[in-house]
């Protein structure tokens, strides 16, 4: 009988996306075990270890400030980090330095260079990794890939993209949540609209698609100020911004596939405006994805309605609980898993690298 994986979980508070849906969707894996917590307070950590205890039904030990003592906890074979970008670096190298498997929220650092270094450590001392790139698990994509490996709409020519982050959500452009001013605003924390919502989707491109061969791109930031505002609407204070809101690019996988994309943040989301619409041309019939909601743009946390030659197709989704499920259940199956792992971030990142210098260049970019 295969032994319980003991998971040590860096920043599940009692509240939040860790909290909520995260750690939730992994406890409910029988083959995983909650043995330890690290917050940033020793309050924190200890109002967490005693509700966790309570969830799982076994004491759970906390820890709080640096995680070089929950990498080094004996009981704990696998550590989990669910932390804002800029402290990725900070939170994960004591794992990889103790030698422990990991999962890292995407971005997975800030950066190509703070990711790679990650990859290199994790493959010198043969861990196993995950990052949180949930979206390649929604039964929409996996619907998406049977479609198109079946041969139903023939060889694939080309796929588009037109996104929209909406003003409403207060994430990129002239009215930003204060929760999230500090990482979206600069583009140097890994939280940008082209690190998070693009990435995410460049992601399930390549997954779908291949490797991309080359692209040229352009990024303007259309908003360069931005009112922070609380819970409330208030404005508290006005700050600069300096993350590009419109981003397109249009590229050729090395596959064949051409791709064309346009994204748009920080417009309103006024009636009729498109919120996120994908295409898939093939010789001999189309796919296309869509979602009028408001934030059908993170398409890795909703599903999106899929139409094959213009008909509804049927899919029994089970949202993003379900993305997240399969997620960790896949990283349980072992090598035989399917998920994206550190090596996969670094590829999301020398693309968005590739887009940035294509566009501050004006230049097409070999990768």
């Amino acid at each position: 009988m295969t032994s319980l994986i003991k998971v040590g979980f860096v920043g599940l508070s009692k509240q939040g996306w860790a909290s909520i849906l995260l750690a939730p969707t992994l406890l409910k894996n029988e083959k995983y075990s909650l043995t330890a917590v690290s917050t940033s307070s020793l309050e924190s950590s200890k109002a967490s270890a005693e509700k966790q205890s309570e969830t799982v039904g076994h004491p759970v030990t906390p820890y709080y400030g640096s995680t070089s003592e929950i990498a080094a906890d004996p009981n704990v074979d696998f550590v989990a980090v669910s932390v804002r970008s800029p402290i990725h670096h900070d939170a994960l190298t004591p794992v990889l330095d103790v030698g422990k498997d990991f999962f890292i929220e995407w971005p997975a650092g800030r950066n190509t260079k703070e990711t790679s270094e990650f990859a290199e450590k994790a493959h010198a001392k043969g861990l196993r990794s995950m990052v949180g790139l949930q979206w390649r698990h929604s039964a929409v994509v996996k619907k998406v890939k049977e479609i198109i490996g079946s041969g139903k709409i023939g060889k694939i020519l080309s796929t588009s993209v037109v996104g929209l982050a909406p003003r409403e959500l207060g994430y990129w452009g002239p009215r930003i949540n204060k929760a999230n001013a500090a990482t979206t605003s600069d583009p140097t924390a890994g939280s940008s609209m082209l690190d998070i919502v693009i990435g995410h989707h460049l992601d399930v491109l390549t997954y779908i698609f291949g490797d991309l061969g080359s692209l040229s791109a352009t990024a303007e930031t259309l908003y360069p100020t931005a009112e922070v505002v609380d819970t409330e609407g208030h404005v508290l204070e006005t700050i600069a911004n300096t993350s590009a809101d419109h981003i397109a690019f249009t590229g050729t996988f090395k596959s064949g596939v051409l791709v064309s994309e346009s994204w748009r943040g920080g417009i309103t989301a006024t009636r009729g405006r498109q919120q996120l619409l994908w295409e898939i041309d093939g010789e001999e019939g189309s796919i296309r994805l869509t979602d009028d909601q408001m934030s059908a743009a993170f398409a890795h946390s909703r599903d999106l309605k899929l139409y094959l030659n213009g008909e509804l197709v049927e899919v029994a989704s089970t949202g993003l609980m379900g993305n997240l499920a399969a997620g960790w259940a896949e990283f349980a199956k072992g090598k035989e898993g399917t998920h994206a792992t550190i090596d996969d971030a670094v590829k999301i990142h020398q693309m968005i690298d590739a887009i940035t210098l294509s566009a501050k260049e004006g230049r097409r970019v070999v990768l």
